[in-house]
C-alpha cells in the first residue's frame, strides 16, 4: 500500500516539481521548513519551559498566546514535509527515521489534544507571575519538551540512517 502511494505521489506534478521539475522548489521547501520549525519550537519550548519553572516572573495565559504562531509553523512544516515526500517518497517510507520521527509528531498531537480536552489548559493559564503550574501541567510541558527534541532528532537522523542518498 505504501509502495502504491509513493509511485502515486511521485507522479503527480508536485511529485515532478519537487524532484527537480522547479529547480528552486527544494531548497525553498527546505529553508521554509527550517523556518516553521524555528516558529513551532520556538513557541512550545518558551511555553513548556515557563510551565516547568523558567521565567516565573511571567504569568502563563500572554505566552499561551504564541500558540497560534506555533499552529502556523507546523503547518508550513506539514505543507513542506509532505513536497518534500513528494519529490523523493521511497527515501522516506522505506528509512526508519522517517518514521520515528512521525511517530514522535503524532504523539505530540496526542499531548497537545489531552492538555486542552482535559482542562488542564484553563488551569494553567490561570497561573499568574510568580506562581508554579500544577503538577499534571508541568508532566505535560516535559512530555512535550520530549516529543518535540524527539522530532527533530529523527529528523536529523534522516540523513544518517537509511538510504537518504
Amino acid at each position: 500500500m505504501l509502495t502504491a502511494f509513493a509511485y502515486w505521489i511521485r507522479a503527480t506534478p508536485l511529485g515532478w516539481a519537487a524532484a527537480g521539475g522547479v529547480v528552486w522548489l527544494g531548497p525553498a521547501c527546505l529553508t521554509l521548513h527550517f523556518i516553521g520549525l524555528v516558529l513551532l519550537v520556538g513557541c512550545v519550548f518558551a511555553f513548556d519551559l515557563r510551565l516547568l519553572g523558567v521565567a516565573k516572573g511571567l504569568p502563563v495565559a500572554p505566552l499561551g498566546s504564541l500558540m497560534p504562531w506555533a499552529v502556523l509553523g507546523f503547518l508550513i512544516n506539514l505543507t513542506t514535509g509532505l513536497t518534500l515526500l513528494a519529490g523523493n517518497p521511497f527515501q522516506y517510507i522505506d528509512n526508519p527515521a522517517f518514521w520515528l520521527k512521525m511517530l514522535f509528531v503524532v504523539l505530540a498531537g496526542v499531548n497537545v489534544i489531552i492538555y486542552y480536552s482535559t482542562g488542564l489548559a484553563r488551569r494553567a493559564a490561570a497561573v499568574a507571575s510568580g506562581q508554579d503550574a500544577p503538577f499534571s501541567a508541568k508532566t505535560f510541558a516535559a512530555m512535550s519538551l520530549f516529543l518535540w527534541i524527539g522530532v527533530i532528532y529523527w529528523g536529523r537522523m534522516l540523513l544518517f540512517i537509511g538510504n537518504f542518498f
